[in-house]
């Protein structure tokens, strides 16, 4: 994918699931599992999403859940693989923080796979939320399933 560097971020729009799945399906290490994948694009379907284009192509995006007036959940987020590394999911989610503000929202989550199950993958992902500011809140054993302990990260956006 040879994509210039500069992109805009739109949204938050519903009905994405089309233009977001073929990113989910390009990185297999992070969503490999097909019915997990099918939960993920319905979930982008009826929940608002933002996307990053780069000459009206989607290289990423990232879709928000809200739990409550206070808290809100990354749900789901993903950027071509060509594309990692070059500031995509950072604008997201600062793009995803500062709508959430306009909307009072105070806390963010994130879930995803937890250290005790080591890979190498969902290591530089508990990175890139680390460098975030998200902070480790509570590893669940069985939340997922025991072969998938799932982290919660949380940060404070208020």
């Amino acid at each position: 994918m040879n994509l210039p560097f500069d992109f805009v971020i739109d949204g938050p729009s519903l009905n994405m699931a089309v233009h977001c799945e073929p990113i989910l399906r390009s990185l297999p290490q992070w969503f490999g599992m097909e019915s997990t994948l099918i939960q993920y694009v319905a979930g982008i379907e009826a929940l608002p999403t933002f996307v990053a284009k780069a000459r009206k192509t989607v290289a990423g995006f990232l879709t928000i859940k809200h739990h409550n007036e206070y808290a809100a959940e990354l749900y789901v987020m993903g950027t071509h693989p060509e594309l990692h590394r070059r500031g995509i999911g950072r604008r997201l989610v600062d793009q995803a923080e500062a709508y959430l503000k306009q909307n009072a929202v105070e806390f963010l989550q994130v879930k995803t796979l937890g250290p005790s199950c080591r890979n190498e993958a969902y290591e530089r992902t508990r990175a890139f939320y680390m460098a975030l500011g998200f902070r480790p809140l509570e590893e669940f054993k069985n939340l997922w399933n025991s072969e998938n302990p799932c982290l919660v990260m949380v940060k404070c956006i208020k």
